[in-house]
């Protein structure tokens, strides 16, 4: 049989975002500001984001209302498509239902930019110049430069240096659209030439990056900072995926058991977790399993530690209370730079120590094995970031398959990998290597946390 698509007409997009604080049992603990460790007031933000997205960090309203300029270029693209992979299903000889929601059809080919646009909508709005920001594999970098060009916005992108070597036409991609797109660590701040000092051959990091992008908001009132997950609102953001999911599983005549998704920051998990979990702790729906998957080589979910860290390696950013592996820990350069960041969002790691979802961690080759199972037979080649869900899924309908049971299982497919091909290259080729973590180098870094009394 084939693979059933499941749509839905513009006026069925949700025009809100759903906020899970608002039905959690227990509060998040508080963000604390850098230098006193006290608890962080709205002013101390003003200098990195706009009015609007601070109150969205700090709202415990269920819903937050999508502006219609926001609405209007979502459009373009979504409601995203939602499969019933029937053969995927018969090439695992799995009794299980897999669905997956498919992100790769945005302008930038992932949900990067659900929360772009906004982004850059309200900092327009509040009358910003220029934007800086971090991205890994690109699709954040990708997505704001679009989300700029959208709102006549200045965009300022430090990529991870190692990431900037392996995804040339990504870089390629942000400049297209007038972003200005710099290899980090750079010598263009002094977080980045500390870096560079200490190590100069430092193929970066995430934080490393975001060190770079916050230092340069904060020295200009005319600059802002965004960040591509992570914080509150831009988990927020993210959840039209599961509301567009729940809608579209209702006209299949189905609900998950299993949903699975993929976490570097958290956002795309989230996603399209959030919604069904949401409804879950309301008391309307039937229990249902979340798997979070990330790579053994970076392992924050699995092996990190529940405290205060800071977001960023130079400790620009507010300390928050999440799963980390130390701000100072910079993971090897596997293939999915999305990935490669050392903490996870504060929400979604409270999430999990309430014990609401269940963690995995896959190695690399695992991964892309996966990924090409799934491409020879829905036809879509993902991301390397995305690879990672899609080997959760298959793993859940084999486990499906060894019971004998029949379970449905939903994941989203976050973006294509379209501009991974190098990477799928040296996977064919064999140059590929799985990656640990790197046990020593995470002890260091977590020994200099932060001491919180």
């Amino acid at each position: 049989m084939d693979t059933i698509k499941y749509t839905l007409s513009e006026n069925q997009m949700p025009t809100a975002w759903y906020n899970i604080q608002a039905d959690l049992p227990k509060p998040m603990p508080p963000v604390l500001h850098p230098a006193t460790y006290q608890p962080i007031t709205a002013k101390d933000l003003e200098p990195l984001f706009p009015q609007e997205l601070i109150s969205q960090e700090v709202s415990t309203e269920p819903w937050i209302e999508i502006p219609e300029e926001v609405q209007s270029i979502y459009r373009q693209w979504r409601p995203t498509p939602l499969y019933r992979a029937r053969r995927l299903e018969k090439a695992l000889d799995t009794p299980a239902k897999i669905y997956y929601k498919y992100e790769g059809v945005s302008p930038a080919g992932s949900h990067k930019p659900n929360t772009a646009i906004p982004q850059a909508y309200y900092n327009k709005q509040a009358g910003v110049k220029r934007l800086t920001t971090e991205t890994g594999a690109g699709q954040w970098g990708s997505s704001l430069a679009v989300a700029g060009a959208f709102f006549g916005l200045e965009v300022v992108v430090y990529m991870v240096k190692v990431s900037y070597r392996q995804k040339p036409y990504r870089r390629a991609f942000m400049e297209s659209f007038g972003a200005r797109v710099i290899a980090s660590p750079s010598d263009e701040t002094e977080a980045g030439r500390k870096i560079l000092q200490e190590n100069p051959d430092s193929t970066g990091s995430l934080g490393i990056a975001i060190s770079e992008a916050v230092e340069v908001a904060v020295q200009d009132d005319q600059t802002k900072y965004a960040l591509g997950s992570v914080l509150n609102h831009v988990l927020h953001h993210q959840t039209i995926i599961g509301q567009e999911a729940q809608t579209q599983l209702e006209q299949a005549g189905d609900y998950p058991d299993i949903i699975v998704g993929c976490t570097g920051g958290g956002s795309n998990f989230a996603g399209i977790a959030f919604p069904f979990m949401g409804a879950r702790l309301r008391g309307e729906q039937s229990d249902i399993k979340f798997v979070a998957v990330e790579p053994a080589a970076c392992p924050t979910l699995t092996k990190g530690k529940y405290t205060y860290d800071f977001g960023d390696t130079a400790h620009l950013t507010p300390l928050v209370k999440m799963h980390t592996l130390g701000s100072s820990f910079v993971p090897q350069g596997f293939h999915a730079g999305g990935l490669r960041y050392h903490g996870m969002a504060p929400l979604l790691s409270h999430v999990v120590e309430l014990g609401l979802i269940e963690t995995r961690a896959f190695t690399q080759l695992d991964c892309f094995a996966a990924g090409l199972t799934f491409a020879r037979a829905e036809g879509i080649l993902p991301a390397p970031e995305a690879n990672h869900a899609v080997k959760g899924a298959i793993d859940e309908a084999l486990r499906c398959k060894e019971e004998g049971v029949s379970k449905t299982i939903l994941f989203n497919l976050c973006g294509h990998g379209h501009f991974d091909m190098q990477a799928y290259m040296d996977y064919e080729a064999g140059l590929l290597r799985d990656t640990e973590y790197r046990v020593e180098e995470i002890a260091m870094a977590l020994s200099g946390l932060p001491v919180i009394s």
